[in-house]
């Protein structure tokens, strides 16, 4: 579920025409796959390695600080660009390989450009094989998304056979869109030379473990993807936009997801990468970062950082008990006129008494929305006219006089670089 960052393209090209390459130090180390007494274990310069991972390249020394230990990509140009950092910090990389996607417009029958890519790829893993940082080679994120040409597997296969040729270093994953037995099957028949399993689930995450062993794959797998629900599988509103949780529900989940569906599954998950570790606009600008725009952490981060190191931080995130929009949540779909004064009420409590400071914000609905998180615009914000009697977790204002979808964006920060977020949407009509 992540976009061709533009950025990540920009930085491939860069160190491809200019040649400012990261000059990685010639001591790869050997990361394998064993399977011991019926268990799948991963190793790492001959130690056991579980992955607490973070998909996304910001805010490094945190997830060092947090007890992470790993740092997913999803293409060679941002692999490239944080491999020495990560390896500074003593994190490790999954080299992400963006492997083209039939829904973005590459063709599996044009076999120039196939062999092309593959040619791309042999050269990135000849330069970068032997970097220390690197655990595997992550081939393809989500080519199954609305496709139906199958000679995709054929390719990450063929893709999967060069890495084993020149790096026999370390392992190939390739990572699907949730989990069905077709996938499993054309897999394990077209792609025998993938090593990993990755699946990038949410709402889905618990069972996978069942799931895995039911539709015959008998290799190791990783979670490469996992936190909220997603935007498609919430409950919508009448007018069909979806309910996103707020970060205190998104906290509980992620704690819950963790430990009954990843950590519990001894056998054959050797680890995960979370998502999504930073921000970005993906159906609403909260909706998977746990980092809001301006690097503040929200409760989620407690249960990683609790998860990872066994202990929870000083200082914790405020705690939303509700939030009410004309003292309706949002499964009842409000509707409000043009123009009128509305009242938003919010539950919040603070673990540690610290004063809390609220920030609001109206966006109109998103109508960029894409697939497989490709890359979309935000909202423009509405102006809002705040009216007396706001104070604490209350807001009065005046509703938008432009009919149409809206969401109302509640930010409580505590001082301490913690937040809660929370928003409802609602529909401006007369």
């Amino acid at each position: 579920m992540k976009e061709i960052k533009l950025f990540s393209l920009i930085a491939f090209l860069l160190f491809s025409i200019f040649n400012v390459q990261a000059q990685p130090p010639q001591n790869p180390i050997k990361v394998e796959i064993r399977q011991e007494n019926g268990a799948w274990q991963l190793y790492r310069g001959g130690e056991p390695y579980y992955i607490n991972g973070v998909g996304g390249q910001s805010h490094l020394d945190r997830a060092v600080a947090y007890g992470a230990n790993s740092v997913r990509t999803w293409g060679a140009g941002e692999a490239i660009a944080v491999l020495d950092d990560a390896h500074a910090k003593g994190l490790t990389v999954l080299f992400g390989l963006w492997v083209g996607c039939e829904r973005q417009g590459f063709d599996y029958d044009d076999a120039k450009g196939v062999q092309a890519q593959l040619e791309r790829f042999t050269e990135v893993v000849k330069e970068y094989k032997d970097h220390p940082a690197i655990l595997m080679w992550g081939i393809g994120n989500e080519t199954d998304l609305f496709y139906s040409d199958f000679k995709v597997w054929n390719a990450i296969n063929d893709i999967a056979k060069m890495v084993h040729e020149v790096d026999p270093n370390h392992p190939t994953m390739t990572v699907t869109a949730g989990l069905d037995v077709a996938e499993i099957q054309l897999v394990k028949e077209r792609a025998p030379h993938i090593d990993v399993f990755g699946i990038n689930t949410y709402g889905g995450l618990i069972g996978i473990d069942k799931e895995m062993r039911a539709y015959g794959w008998e290799k190791p797998y990783v979670i490469t993807e996992w936190g909220p629900d997603g935007h498609w599988e919430v409950a919508k509103t009448d007018w069909g936009v979806p309910i996103e949780q707020t970060s205190s529900e998104k906290a509980r989940f992620y704690k819950e997801r963790y430990e009954k569906g990843i950590a519990n599954d001894k056998e054959m998950c050797i680890g995960s990468y979370v998502f999504l570790w930073g921000q970005k606009q993906e159906t609403t600008p909260t909706w998977y970062g746990v980092f809001l725009e301006d690097g503040t952490e929200t409760e989620v981060m407690d249960v990683l950082e609790y998860e990872w190191s066994g202990k929870m931080p000083e200082n914790r995130s405020p705690h939303i008990e509700s939030i009410k929009l004309e003292n309706k949540v949002a499964l009842e779909s409000v509707y409000v006129k043009p123009g009128k004064t509305c009242q938003l009420v919010v539950d919040v409590k603070d673990p540690d008494q610290d004063e809390l400071k609220y920030r609001w914000e109206i966006l109109p609905e998103s109508t960029d929305i894409k697939s497989g998180g490709d890359a979309e615009s935000r909202p423009e914000p509405v102006e809002i006219v705040i009216k007396p009697g706001s104070e604490n977790g209350t807001l009065n204002f005046k509703a938008p006089k432009k009919e149409g979808p809206y969401r109302l964006f509640t930010y409580i920060y505590d001082g301490n670089g913690n937040a809660a977020t929370a928003n409802i949407p609602f529909f401006v009509r007369k």
